[in-house]
């Protein structure tokens, strides 16, 4: 698997690629795609072979029993993250995003307020927003290069009616990987407030050498009447498109809700996508995802020495994902003179950091899951846009 072969998306219904110009007016014919989070080569050989197989097969009928997706996620967990997961306590949604449609579905009425906190991953003030409830903004506190909880901030905050917290481990946007202990303090402040505790966990297997992801069950069993856990092969693997995620629900309560509503409203995952799955979680997978590690560590090396070197540029260390958070305040130019160099002058199409709520400003977000030499050319556009500031 060469990492570096660039795969050209354009003109293949690609959201990254052939909407770039419509939602960043960065044509790409020219520009690069470095905003919303995929990765810009194919998935593992061993997940692509199972397609083949399921193709060459010829029918796909009815889903039947689920034994051998349940076998795989079993496994995966427990082998990449220490996590003893039960059949019994996986539900399937169509990826990750439709999860935290359901459990806000499920678990609130319209018009409860929901916790976040920020900055964190857009879509989780879309989807609260979709759902017609209401966001509750807790700021995380910026720390030098990396964010810590401020919990004591955060619970004077509440006023007493909210009903959910939303969770992101690791972070998204600043690729920070929580400790046991912040886990915990995050759940007994759930548990204080009688919030139910939705934790994504879609980038957990995106961890650099020196850190280790904690799932929150692992770091508080005891709040598994609370919890609900969201986990995908999606980002892991490039198969998004496939729209195949789980809600983990150790607690028979909350995962009956959830199944009833499941049950009412007739769903049933796409049987291709659980066979990508299964193929992906396994020992073939798990070899392909260390070597994507460690191309996507020299990514972030190259990224970050490069953006660094630029007067008032900052790019933080990441812990996690492929997702680098850049920060543009000391060049002391407003959002937009920003985004209009990033567009105009590098050609590049990056997640503006605005869009991830109070402590985004001043900052954007890069997607670093690309070939290598698009990385190159990315820190080169950058540095001729930004070569004026001393």
């Amino acid at each position: 698997m060469d990492f570096n072969e660039i795969t050209d998306r354009r003109g293949t219904d690609c959201s990254k690629w052939d909407t770039m110009e419509e939602l960043f007016g960065v044509s790409p014919d020219n520009g690069l795609a470095m905003w919303t989070a995929d990765s810009d080569y194919p998935t593992a050989p061993c997940v692509i072979e199972a397609v083949r197989a399921a193709a060459d097969h010829g029918i796909f009928g009815y889903l039947g029993p689920r034994d051998n997706y349940h076998a795989a996620i079993i496994w995966w967990m427990e082998n990449r993250h220490g996590w003893q997961v039960q059949p019994d306590w996986i539900l399937t949604s169509q990826g990750l995003g439709n999860a935290i449609a359901f459990c806000l579905d499920v678990y609130t009425d319209p018009g409860d307020k929901v916790v976040i906190f920020t900055p964190v991953y857009h879509e989780f003030a879309h989807k609260i927003a979709k759902a017609g409830r209401e966001k509750v903004e807790m700021p995380l506190a910026r720390r030098g290069d990396t964010y810590d909880i401020d919990l004591e901030d955060a619970q004077s905050r509440l006023d007493g009616s909210e009903k959910l917290l939303i969770w992101c481990s690791p972070q998204n946007p600043s690729g920070r990987i929580w400790t046991r202990d912040e886990l915990r303090a995050v759940a007994e402040f759930a548990e204080r407030n009688d919030l139910i505790l939705v934790s994504d966990e879609v980038h957990h297997d995106f961890i650099y050498p020196g850190g280790t992801f904690i799932p929150m069950d692992v770091a508080a069993p005891e709040m598994r009447h609370r919890t609900v856990s969201l986990t995908a092969a999606s980002k892991t693997f490039n198969i998004a498109g496939m729209k195949t995620g789980n809600m983990i629900i150790p607690d028979p309560d909350l995962r009956a809700a959830m199944v009833g509503r499941l049950r009412s409203l007739d769903y049933s995952p796409n049987i291709l996508g659980l066979k990508m799955v299964i193929a992906a979680y396994s020992p073939e997978g798990a070899a392909w995802v260390d070597k994507q590690i460690a191309h996507l560590d020299g990514n972030r090396r190259l990224f970050d020495a490069g953006i660094n070197a630029i007067p008032g540029l900052r790019s933080l260390p990441l812990q996690s994902t492929y997702l680098a958070w850049v920060d543009f305040a000391d060049t002391g130019m407003s959002h937009d003179e920003v985004i209009a160099r990033i567009r105009d002058n590098a050609k590049i199409a990056v997640s503006p950091g605005p869009d991830f709520g109070p402590g985004g400003e001043g900052f954007q977000r890069f997607n670093l899951a690309m070939p290598r030499p698009m990385i190159e050319a990315a820190v080169a556009r950058m540095t001729r846009a930004f070569g004026d500031l001393q």
